[in-house]
């Protein structure tokens, strides 16, 4: 079907140069989107797979813990694209206080990402609806610490931003003036809340993100935010129980493709060709969720078999293996803070769950001594 522009361009005089701000129409696309059967069966597809995600959450030793680690593992990847260092070790390392092994900042952006996430679903379950007044909360949450503080965290822009080259004149693309993005975000506000009408969930998602990126209402981290909206449209549209869909690594690894359908879908209106890789996203990244959590279910029932047999040693070390659980980098002191165990009975099951294959030291530190839950951070690194 061809469409024209999905929106209009608007001269920016202030500039001195011969510079155009891109003005988005409402949603839904109009004409409506052409469900080619390539792209209904995809989008099929994609469902299913979802609904697999969410079932396999139920098999999880436990889902919270893991939910955990998956979370923070999104916001490494994410954080990734915006140009930071920062691995999941290093997260984890940063929240036990220990020293990093990348510059604080880059580790404090990741975990400002985590924060941000938890805010924005705990608002959601607590009935606070998917809003620009939450979008605010969570922007200023996640710009709190790091290289994004100066950029008005929880505010609107008011001035113009431009993506890629150093001025409007040469950039890839212009969002709309600042004086035109309260109005641009009232419209996608609407969209959200089924105004002026209802939209499937999945495909409600896909439309928003583009939206809020071409708007990109924000001086600062517009990416970040805009990955977590799909997130969050899915969980309080119940069509997942638990944040377990993060699209940011299928993104980073096709991210010029990515780009280049975002600005087809301004410049010619083709929403089915970004439909249609957001839907093969969706599967590929649901799919590996569901190979994860079942990989970890093994993981964990296997281990708990191997720690039966420890006799004696058998309960503390079980304890151990539920912190592990929880926190998969940890130190032997926060181990004994959290199961109430003495240190050295900490150290004998630490012994015991190395040589089962369970822990790997990472430090010969006499004090302070890190170990990792070796294959949970395999499998979630893989």
């Amino acid at each position: 079907m061809k469409r024209s522009p999905q929106g209009y361009y608007l001269p920016i005089p202030s500039t001195g140069e011969k510079a155009k701000a891109f003005i988005p129409a409402p949603l839904p696309p109009e004409p409506p989107v052409e469900w080619s059967p390539e792209l209904l069966t995809a989008f099929d597809s994609a469902l299913v797979t979802l609904g697999r995600l969410d079932s396999a959450s139920t098999m999880l030793p436990s889902t919270p813990l893991f939910l955990y680690m998956y979370v923070r593992k999104e916001a490494v990847f994410s954080s990734m694209i915006e140009g930071t260092q920062s691995s999941l070790s290093d997260l984890l390392l940063y929240e036990i206080d220990q020293e990093p092994g990348v510059p604080l900042a880059d580790v404090r952006e990741v975990s400002n990402y985590v924060a941000a996430l938890e805010h924005g679903l705990k608002r959601l379950a607590e009935g606070f609806p998917l809003s620009l007044r939450l979008m605010r909360e969570m922007h200023s949450i996640l710009l709190a610490e790091g290289r994004g503080q100066h950029a008005d965290p929880g505010e609107f822009r008011r001035s113009q931003n431009w993506i890629g080259g150093t001025r409007p004149g040469n950039a890839y693309f212009v969002p709309p003036p600042a004086e035109n993005v309260l109005e641009c975000l009232g419209d996608l506000e609407k969209f959200l809340h089924d105004i002026p009408q209802a939209t499937p969930p999945l495909l409600k998602a896909a439309l928003a993100h583009v939206q809020f990126e071409t708007i990109h209402p924000f001086l600062d981290g517009n990416g970040r935010l805009g990955r977590l909206l799909i997130t969050l449209i899915l969980c309080e549209q119940s069509v997942l129980r638990e944040p377990l869909l993060y699209l940011s690594l299928y993104f980073k690894e096709h991210r010029q493709y990515y780009y280049d359908l975002l600005n087809n879908v301004r410049i010619t209106g083709d929403w089915e060709a970004w439909l249609l890789f957001f839907a093969e996203a969706v599967c590929v990244t649901a799919s590996q969720g569901v190979a994860s959590i079942n990989k970890l279910a093994n993981m964990a029932e296997a281990d708990k078999a191997g720690i039966a047999h420890l006799g004696r040693a058998a309960s503390s070390a079980a304890q151990v293996h539920a912190a592990l659980l929880e926190r998969p980098i940890v130190t032997a002191a926060w181990i004994a803070g959290k199961t109430g165990l003495s240190a050295a009975t900490v150290n004998k099951a630490l012994s015991n769950l190395e040589k089962l294959h369970i822990v790997r030291r990472l430090n010969d530190n006499k004090r302070n001594r890190l170990f990792a839950y070796g294959q949970y951070m395999d499998i979630l690194n893989a």
